[in-house]
């Protein structure tokens, strides 16, 4: 008999268990349901008040934190590849997303459901104004629902920098230090010197890649050594 309570048919079931995980195959998470998708962007359609920052903001909340269909990471990369992108960039935000997501149909499903409810809400809302516009409450309102708008839009763009210069942190401080002289240059180039917005992206985008060829280079040096 052994002399230690760890033995016994505990410890053997331990064992066991272990085994059996490490031969598991590994499974890919279930996909959405089509039925599932349709819902969270008629949701997001029906909220999608205060303008593009506040819907990404909703948009983000729901496809990261609450759902985790993408990171921090993915999602910050697929909105810049959208800004660089011609047209409306939450159109292309939700197109990319739902492929990402459940293919062509969930593009297909996500565009539709943040479109019919978010369209419907615009032409009625249009016609309301157009005949109380003149209205000192509804000004009033209005005054205080931009704040607002301007609020949600900086807690979004702070939610999507902190993963940015963490990555850039952890892989240097060089790269930090040009992840951060970006955020600050491209605001200062658009809205001081009023560059073009797709002039700017060019730029930071070669700026970007001659960084990362740089570390990679300095990895491999540092490997050799």
């Amino acid at each position: 008999m052994s002399n230690y309570a760890g033995d016994g048919p505990a410890t053997g079931a331990v064992e066991a268990t272990s085994t059996l995980m490490t031969t598991l195959p590994n499974v890919a998470p279930a996909q959405p349901s089509l039925w599932l998708l349709s819902r969270i962007w008629l949701q997001l359609g029906v909220q999608s008040f205060g303008g593009g920052m506040a819907t990404l903001y909703m948009i983000r909340r729901a496809v990261v934190d609450q759902r985790q269909w993408l990171s921090a990471a993915e999602f910050t990369r697929d909105w810049a590849l959208c800004q660089a992108a011609p047209g409306i960039n939450l159109i292309c935000m939700t197109i990319l997303i739902g492929r990402h997501v459940a293919g062509i149909p969930g593009a297909i499903v996500a565009v539709m459901g943040l479109l019919l409810p978010s369209v419907s809400i615009t032409i009625a809302m249009t016609a309301l104004y157009a005949t109380f516009r003149d209205s000192t409450l509804l000004q009033a309102a209005l005054h205080g629902v931009v704040p607002a708008t301007v609020g949600l839009g900086l807690l979004l763009s702070s939610s999507m920098a902190r993963p940015l210069l963490a990555a850039s942190r952890r892989e240097s401080t060089g790269n930090l230090a040009v992840s951060i002289a970006l955020l600050i240059g491209s605001a200062l180039a658009i809205g001081i010197w009023t560059l073009p917005v797709i002039l700017v992206l060019c730029v930071a985008g070669v700026i970007g890649a001659l960084r990362a060829w740089h570390y990679a280079r300095t990895k491999v040096h540092v490997a050799h050594d």
